[in-house]
Parts: structure tokens; C-alpha cells; sequence
């Protein structure tokens, strides 16, 4: 992973700032993502809650993970393997990447400065390319166009 100890910081601090809004942050996460991608609506067969406090554990863990790369890893190929049960495809990994950072955004402010946008762009790309990677053999990041499109 390519990120540097101050954006690993900067990720870590700005998330304990979303923690206290974590219920709106995945409700501005959720209908911006059906926004994007109305298409994957039908993905969620349960209680939009209930999945808004999952995405919140996970991004906890994924952030918390940020210090400890080699155990993060098998966690991020493990969602992977589920999501593909889910029926997540390559594409969607990209409009949840414009909803991650459309929420940082909008929850964090003048505080989602663009340093932090580029720290927050980087480990969703790397996460989702370790992801995609692990649930899609075929998954080439050099040559997939759609991997670097978070332009929020």
C-alpha cells in the first residue's frame, strides 16, 4: 500500500470525527450511492439501517486496519468473497467509492481539505484493487478504466 504515515493519520483523525455521525453518514452514504447507481438497490435486501451501522463497522475496521496492513488484507479478500455471493460486480466498486467520498465531503466539511480527499481516494482505490483483485481472477487495476474515477 502507498500510503504515507501522515495520510494513514489524516484518514484515522478524520474518521473519529464521522464515528459521531456514523447513522447520517451512512444515510448520506446510501442515497447518494442509489443516486449513482440506482441499479444496485436490489443488492440490499434488509434493513438500509442496519447495513448503514455493517459499512460503519467496516470502514472502522478497515481504518483501524491502516496500521496493520498485512492483517487487513485477508479481512478486505473475505468481503470480497461476500460480496460477490451478494452479486457485486467489478463496476460497483466505483460509484461506492464516489459515495465514500461525496460522504467524507459532506460530513467533514471545509475539514475534507483536498490532501484529505487525495489520502481518502488512495486507500479506497487500493482497498477496492485488493478486493477486486481477490473476487476477480481476471481483474487487471493497469488496465481497468474504471478504477480511478472518484471525482467528487
Amino acid at each position: 500500500m502507498s500510503l504515507t504515515a501522515h495520510q494513514k493519520n489524516l484518514i484515522q483523525d478524520s474518521f473519529a470525527k464521522v464515528e459521531p455521525i456514523a447513522e447520517q453518514a451512512a444515510e448520506i452514504f446510501y442515497n447518494k450511492l442509489f443516486e449513482f447507481d440506482p441499479a444496485l438497490k436490489p443488492l440490499f435486501k434488509g434493513d438500509i439501517k442496519s447495513q448503514g451501522r455493517k459499512l460503519m463497522a467496516a470502514l472502522k475496521l478497515a481504518v483501524r486496519g491502516l496500521d496493520d496492513l498485512d492483517s487487513l488484507v485477508p479481512v478486505l479478500q473475505n468481503m470480497a468473497a461476500k460480496h460477490v455471493e451478494y452479486g457485486v460486480k467489478v463496476d460497483d466498486y466505483t460509484p461506492v467509492g464516489n459515495a465514500l467520498i461525496h460522504t467524507l465531503k459532506t460530513g467533514l466539511g471545509p475539514a475534507f481539505t483536498p490532501e484529505l480527499k487525495d489520502a481518502w481516494v488512495e486507500v479506497y482505490q487500493v482497498m477496492a484493487t485488493v478486493m477486486r483483485s481477490h473476487a476477480y481472477p481476471d481483474f487487471n487495476p493497469d488496465q481497468y478504466h474504471n478504477t480511478k474515477t472518484y471525482n467528487n
